[in-house]
């Protein structure tokens, strides 16, 4: 019942955040990939009528398409950067949608702040900095328990001094600075008026995705993907409970929309 008005909907986009959500949380994340059950009812999605696929990744969009394996021809959406970094397939290229959110570009300092962490974390076994397009992520997934704390504590009261205006992130075993503000409600929105969307499905199982969970409205759907506090109307257990779910939903909206 509650695909019923996704399945109808003139225009639906699907709006996914990738990792823990479409693909299983490894040790390296660049060595991330789609479950094959998401895989597949990805590939589902992006075939049905009136229908358009988008990732929404807090990582940058370079890495992003290189754990999404996405081609230049693909006709998936992507927002990386929680919405800072957008690329879009040949027929929306010139689709009107809001610009990008004005900001100071502060890469200069980005890299001055990244290696400043990345003295910090070199001294903590297990952690590392993922370098990102408009920031950083501070990494503790492989840090022993008794120490996880300290790197995000010492990096928090680095960038406390030196750029507290930058937007902070907590997610799995990460800490994310960033200079530009954009979450992925930002990026819903802005998928939302590019694709002429007249119902939303946003996915995701992070602090981060409630942002664009609770910017959803009543003919949308927010979806949950495993434990946490969460603003969805509905929540699933795993990854590939997910994948059932919207392979239910492309297959019934390949008959409908025929």
């Amino acid at each position: 019942m509650m695909l019923d008005g996704l399945v109808q909907t003139p225009e639906l986009l699907v709006a996914l955040d990738f990792d823990g959500t479409l693909a299983p949380l490894v040790d390296v994340p660049i060595e991330a990939r789609m479950a094959p059950s998401t895989a597949a009812a990805i590939d589902a999605l992006a075939a049905a009528p009136r229908t358009t696929v988008a990732f929404v990744s807090g990582r940058s969009l370079a890495d992003l398409r290189v754990i999404a394996e996405h081609g230049d021809v693909s006709s998936i959406v992507l927002a990386g950067s929680h919405g800072a970094e957008f690329w879009w397939p040949e027929h929306l290229r010139a689709a009107p949608a809001a610009a990008p959110r004005a900001g100071v570009d502060e890469s200069e300092l980005r890299d001055e702040l990244r290696a400043a962490a990345e003295a910090i974390a070199a001294d903590v076994d297990g952690a590392w900095i993922e370098p990102k397009a408009v920031g950083f992520g501070v990494h503790s997934r492989l840090v022993a328990p008794e120490r996880a704390a300290e790197v995000h504590e010492r990096i928090d009261a680095l960038m406390a001094e030196r750029a507290p205006h930058w937007r902070r992130r907590v997610g799995h075993s990460i800490t994310e600075f960033a200079f530009r503000d954009e979450g992925k409600d930002d990026a819903v929105a802005r998928l939302r008026e590019a694709t002429g969307a007249t119902a939303v499905l946003f996915a995701g199982d992070d602090v981060t995705d409630e942002d664009a969970i609770r910017s959803l409205g009543p003919g949308d759907l927010g979806i949950r993907v495993g434990p946490g506090e969460t603003a969805a109307r509905l929540r699933v257990a795993s990854i590939d409970e997910l994948a059932v779910l919207l392979r239910e939903l492309a297959d019934r909206r390949s008959v409908a929309r025929e």
